[in-house]
This record gives structure tokens, C-alpha cells and sequence, in this order.
């Protein structure tokens, strides 16, 4: 193989004229991808156990409710979304919120519609867990809930929702992987995310190999913290002798 090496390439500064090396465009794409796993991550926890809770009420119009969302988001492929998120949704707002969106500096556009597309996507996977994971429960647990003279949202919140969350942490966490790499998926609407500033670099210093090296040593970095993070959640919340502990 012809192919020329040269990691000094790296420590260069940028042909832009930025007061940057590539190496710190590639720093910077892993941070962008680090904040955009945490944001969409969060939004997707938090849609998605909303949704979830839906699916199990006993309100047929409710789990209706989350079935329709699941069927929408789970089935529309993740580039698509993005584009439907960057390109419609701002044209489908009131004027004023859809104007704000608009005027956005490039990269807080980016990052924003990169969030909610990646976090509402997500959180429709999310949701089936969080349905799972409820209906996994013995009906005894609810019903005992009521009888003590809790309401139904008193019976998830102290009851259900806390053994349930303890029970999928590790589908949760396989989610929080997913979720870090479907974000090289933002490169499609213009973030520079950690792949985005890869492809970058590889257009400035035609060195492909040591781009993708570097990004593949990010990817396994940002992979390993976040296994290590839902780790130290697991222990922290883990109940002797539960399911999924």
C-alpha cells in the first residue's frame, strides 16, 4: 500500500486561518458529539418515559396517544427526521418561535434541531422500554398501590416507575450508546460533530487514515465513559435480588 503517512499533520495549524490545529478541529467535533449525546439523551429519558407511562394506562385514548408516536417516530428512518426537523418544522411553527429558530446563529441551529431529532427518535425506543419494563411488573404492585390509597400517578411515581427504571438500565444503557453514534447523523444538516470535523480534515489535508483513526479512538473514549457512567448508576441503584441487578 502507497500511502504516506504523516501524523505530524494533526499538530498543524488549519488552513483556514482559525487560531487552530486539526487536531483541535477533531477536539472539538468530540466535545459537539459529547453535548449532543447528553442533550438528545436527556430529552429522549425524559419523552420517552412519559410516552411509555402512556402505553400502559388504563385510558385507551392515552395509549392510543403513545402508540401513535412510537408507529411515527420508530418508523421514519433517523435522516429523514432531521431533515423533516431542519428543513419543515421551523416552517410549521407559529411565526415568531419558527423566525427565532430561523435566525439562529448556524451552529445553535445545528445543535438545536440536531437535539430534538435525535432525543424525540430516540425517546420512541425509549418508550417501548419503559413499556416493557412496566408491564414486566407483577399486577400485584399496582393494585396494592390503590388499595393503600394512592392515586394512579402516586402508584407510578413511588411504585412502579423506581422498580422499573432499575430493571432496564441495561437496555437504557445499549440506548445511550446508540444514541452517541446515530449523532454523526447531524453531519447531514451541517454540525460538526466528531465525524463531520473528520470528513473536514480529510478535505484540508487529504490524510484519511489518521482522520478516521482519531475519530475511531474518540468514539470508543466517549462509548467507554458512558458505560462506565451507567455502570456507577447501576450499583448506585441496584436492590438485591431484582431483575436486570
Amino acid at each position: 500500500m502507497d500511502y504516506k503517512w504523516n501524523w505530524a499533520v494533526l499538530l498543524q495549524p488549519v488552513a483556514t486561518g482559525e487560531p487552530s490545529t486539526y487536531l483541535g478541529w477533531l477536539f472539538t467535533g468530540f466535545l459537539n458529539t459529547a453535548f449532543l449525546t447528553a442533550l438528545a439523551w436527556i430529552l429522549a429519558l425524559a419523552v420517552g418515559s412519559v410516552f411509555g407511562v402512556l402505553r400502559t394506562l388504563p385510558n385507551k385514548y392515552l395509549r392510543a396517544l403513545g402508540t401513535i408516536y412510537v408507529s411515527i417516530f420508530r418508523n421514519i428512518p433517523l435522516i429523514v427526521q432531521f431533515f423533516i426537523w431542519y428543513f419543515v418544522v421551523p416552517e410549521l411553527l407559529p411565526r415568531g418561535l419558527g423566525d427565532w429558530l430561523k435566525n439562529l446563529p448556524p451552529y445553535t441551529q445545528f445543535f438545536v434541531v440536531s437535539v430534538f431529532s435525535l432525543g424525540i427518535y430516540t425517546g420512541s425506543r425509549i418508550c417501548e422500554q419503559v413499556r416493557a419494563g412496566i408491564n414486566s411488573l407483577p399486577r400485584g404492585q399496582r393494585y396494592a398501590g390503590l388499595a393503600m390509597g394512592f392515586t394512579l400517578l402516586q402508584t407510578y411515581r413511588y411504585i412502579l416507575l423506581p422498580v422499573t427504571f432499575r430493571t432496564i438500565i441495561p437496555p437504557l444503557t445499549s440506548e445511550f450508546l446508540i444514541i452517541s453514534k446515530n449523532s454523526a447523523v447531524a453531519s447531514t444538516i451541517g454540525l460538526l460533530e466528531l465525524s463531520g470535523q473528520a470528513r473536514q480534515l480529510v478535505d484540508y489535508t487529504a490524510q484519511p487514515y489518521e482522520s478516521f483513526i482519531c475519530v475511531t479512538l474518540g468514539y470508543v473514549l466517549l462509548n467507554f465513559l458512558i458505560i462506565r457512567l451507567m455502570g456507577w448508576v447501576r450499583n448506585r441503584t441496584k436492590v438485591p435480588g431484582l431483575l436486570g441487578n
